[in-house]
Protein backbone atom coordinates (compact mmCIF):
# COMPACT_ATOMS: atom_id res chain seq x y z
CA UNK A 1 0.00 0.00 0.00
CA UNK A 2 1.64 3.18 -0.54
CA UNK A 3 1.88 5.82 1.85
CA UNK A 4 1.70 9.46 1.45
CA UNK A 5 3.08 12.06 2.84
CA UNK A 6 0.51 14.38 4.49
CA UNK A 7 0.57 18.32 6.08
CA UNK A 8 -2.17 19.48 8.20
CA UNK A 9 -2.12 23.37 7.56
CA UNK A 10 -3.20 24.86 11.12
CA UNK A 11 -2.47 21.58 12.97
CA UNK A 12 -3.30 22.98 16.50
CA UNK A 13 -6.65 24.55 15.66
CA UNK A 14 -9.92 22.20 16.35
CA UNK A 15 -10.09 21.57 13.05
CA UNK A 16 -6.69 20.89 12.49
CA UNK A 17 -6.98 18.21 15.24
CA UNK A 18 -9.76 16.87 13.81
CA UNK A 19 -8.24 16.22 10.69
CA UNK A 20 -5.55 14.16 12.68
CA UNK A 21 -7.88 12.45 14.49
CA UNK A 22 -9.92 11.12 11.41
CA UNK A 23 -6.39 10.47 9.51
CA UNK A 24 -5.80 8.20 12.46
CA UNK A 25 -9.05 6.77 13.45
CA UNK A 26 -10.08 5.87 9.52
CA UNK A 27 -6.17 4.42 9.23
CA UNK A 28 -5.43 6.68 6.01
CA UNK A 29 -2.09 5.03 4.64
CA UNK A 30 -0.14 8.61 5.93
CA UNK A 31 3.56 7.44 5.95
CA UNK A 32 4.77 10.86 7.54
CA UNK A 33 2.55 13.67 8.77
CA UNK A 34 4.10 17.32 9.11
CA UNK A 35 1.58 19.69 11.50
CA UNK A 36 2.30 22.92 10.26
CA UNK A 37 0.72 26.31 12.21
CA UNK A 38 1.77 29.74 12.78
CA UNK A 39 5.60 30.49 14.49
CA UNK A 40 3.95 31.09 18.17
CA UNK A 41 2.87 27.20 17.68
CA UNK A 42 7.03 25.93 16.11
CA UNK A 43 8.34 23.37 18.17
CA UNK A 44 5.18 22.24 20.45
CA UNK A 45 4.24 18.84 19.61
CA UNK A 46 1.17 16.74 19.12
CA UNK A 47 0.65 13.37 19.67
CA UNK A 48 -0.44 11.41 16.07
CA UNK A 49 -0.54 7.36 16.01
CA UNK A 50 1.23 7.18 19.45
CA UNK A 51 4.47 9.31 17.92
CA UNK A 52 4.94 12.95 19.32
CA UNK A 53 5.31 15.21 16.46
CA UNK A 54 7.01 18.63 16.15
CA UNK A 55 4.85 21.13 14.95
CA UNK A 56 6.93 23.51 12.87
CA UNK A 57 6.05 26.84 11.33
CA UNK A 58 4.31 27.11 8.14
CA UNK A 59 6.02 28.84 5.34
CA UNK A 60 6.20 28.73 1.27
CA UNK A 61 8.85 26.27 1.82
CA UNK A 62 7.00 24.15 4.13
CA UNK A 63 5.09 21.82 1.28
CA UNK A 64 8.09 20.30 -0.96
CA UNK A 65 7.67 16.65 -0.84
CA UNK A 66 4.36 16.73 0.18
CA UNK A 67 1.28 14.35 -1.32
CA UNK A 68 -1.63 16.13 0.29
CA UNK A 69 -2.26 19.14 2.33
CA UNK A 70 -4.98 19.40 4.36
CA UNK A 71 -6.12 23.53 5.13
CA UNK A 72 -7.55 24.16 8.43
CA UNK A 73 -6.86 28.02 8.54
CA UNK A 74 -8.85 31.39 7.68
CA UNK A 75 -9.01 32.51 3.87
CA UNK A 76 -6.02 34.60 3.78
CA UNK A 77 -3.88 31.80 5.32
CA UNK A 78 -5.47 29.36 2.55
CA UNK A 79 -4.44 32.10 -0.27
CA UNK A 80 -0.94 32.68 0.67
CA UNK A 81 -0.47 29.46 1.06
CA UNK A 82 -2.01 27.64 -1.96
CA UNK A 83 0.45 29.26 -4.90
CA UNK A 84 3.52 27.09 -3.03
CA UNK A 85 1.33 24.23 -2.22
CA UNK A 86 0.56 23.97 -5.85
CA UNK A 87 4.05 24.91 -6.88
CA UNK A 88 5.10 21.88 -4.71
CA UNK A 89 3.07 19.57 -6.78
CA UNK A 90 1.02 18.96 -3.64
CA UNK A 91 -2.94 18.69 -3.38
CA UNK A 92 -4.31 21.31 -1.29
CA UNK A 93 -7.68 20.05 -0.15
CA UNK A 94 -8.70 23.52 1.44
CA UNK A 95 -11.74 23.30 4.62
CA UNK A 96 -11.58 27.38 4.03
CA UNK A 97 -14.39 29.26 1.67
CA UNK A 98 -11.58 31.00 0.06
CA UNK A 99 -12.00 29.15 -3.40
CA UNK A 100 -15.40 27.70 -2.94
CA UNK A 101 -16.50 30.65 -5.73
CA UNK A 102 -13.50 29.77 -7.69
CA UNK A 103 -14.73 27.97 -11.39
CA UNK A 104 -11.38 26.45 -11.35
CA UNK A 105 -11.35 24.70 -8.25
CA UNK A 106 -13.79 21.35 -7.64
CA UNK A 107 -15.91 22.11 -4.51
CA UNK A 108 -16.53 18.19 -3.22
CA UNK A 109 -18.78 16.62 -1.23
CA UNK A 110 -16.98 12.71 -1.23
CA UNK A 111 -20.35 11.51 -1.22
CA UNK A 112 -22.34 13.59 -3.63
CA UNK A 113 -19.56 14.08 -6.67
CA UNK A 114 -16.56 12.40 -5.45
CA UNK A 115 -15.19 11.99 -9.45
CA UNK A 116 -14.94 16.22 -9.50
CA UNK A 117 -11.90 15.71 -6.95
CA UNK A 118 -9.96 14.21 -9.74
CA UNK A 119 -10.95 17.55 -12.01
CA UNK A 120 -8.22 19.60 -9.99
CA UNK A 121 -5.55 21.85 -10.64
CA UNK A 122 -3.85 21.40 -7.51
CA UNK A 123 -6.78 22.58 -4.91
CA UNK A 124 -9.97 20.69 -3.96
CA UNK A 125 -12.60 23.02 -2.02
CA UNK A 126 -15.06 21.54 0.32
CA UNK A 127 -18.71 23.31 1.24
CA UNK A 128 -18.70 24.43 4.74
CA UNK A 129 -20.32 22.33 7.54
CA UNK A 130 -24.05 22.66 7.20
CA UNK A 131 -23.93 22.46 3.50
CA UNK A 132 -21.88 18.97 3.66
CA UNK A 133 -24.85 17.32 6.06
CA UNK A 134 -27.53 19.07 4.14
CA UNK A 135 -26.26 17.55 0.51
CA UNK A 136 -25.52 14.63 1.87
CA UNK A 137 -29.23 13.86 3.17
CA UNK A 138 -30.50 15.45 -0.09
CA UNK A 139 -28.50 13.16 -2.24
CA UNK A 140 -30.42 10.50 -0.50
CA UNK A 141 -33.79 11.50 -1.38
CA UNK A 142 -32.73 12.63 -4.87
CA UNK A 143 -32.35 9.17 -5.88
CA UNK A 144 -36.15 8.42 -4.55
CA UNK A 145 -38.11 11.74 -5.99
CA UNK A 146 -36.96 14.99 -7.76
CA UNK A 147 -36.58 17.85 -5.36
CA UNK A 148 -38.22 21.13 -6.89
CA UNK A 149 -36.87 23.62 -4.67
CA UNK A 150 -35.59 24.42 -1.10
CA UNK A 151 -35.20 27.37 1.04
CA UNK A 152 -32.70 26.68 4.07
CA UNK A 153 -31.24 29.10 6.54
CA UNK A 154 -28.39 28.08 8.79
CA UNK A 155 -27.56 29.96 12.24
CA UNK A 156 -23.78 29.17 13.35
CA UNK A 157 -22.76 30.12 16.67
CA UNK A 158 -19.63 32.90 16.68
CA UNK A 159 -18.52 30.58 19.69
Amino acid sequence: MKLYTVAILGATGAVGQEMMKILEERNFPVGKLLPLASARSAGKTITFRGEEIAIQEATEASFEGMDFVLGAVQNAQAKQFAPAIVKAGAVFVDNSSAFRMDDNVPLVVPEINPEDALKHNGIIANPNCSTIITMVALGGIRKVTEIEKMVACTYQAVS
